[in-house]
């Protein structure tokens, strides 16, 4: 049973393919925080934000890369259709 509200692929060691779909319930994009630094690309979405702790959202749009410290909070904002996002983890991160 897969509790996670997305599909992922894995491309590389610390590369993967990741699907929000637009069926997502909004109460499962909850804040989180990551073990590792993530540089994040938006593949394909329209509508979705991104909210990094105590900021106000940022609007994801296709092509847009940002960065995501570990152990800091974020969370989703769903949009309208499917999200498509690669995510790079650098493991290497002090």
């Amino acid at each position: 049973m897969n509790d996670l509200p997305f599909k992922q692929k894995q491309i590389k060691e610390n590369v993967f393919m990741r699907e929000f779909s637009d069926y997502v319930k909004t109460e499962d994009l909850v804040w989180h925080r990551d073990k590792y630094d993530r540089t994040v690309e938006v593949v394909s979405g329209k509508g979705w934000s991104i909210q990094l702790d105590n900021q106000v959202p940022q609007m994801l749009t296709e092509g847009s890369i940002f960065k995501i410290e570990s152990k800091r909070y974020h969370r989703l904002l769903k949009g309208e259709g499917d999200l498509i996002v690669r995510i790079t983890e650098h493991k290497n991160a002090i």
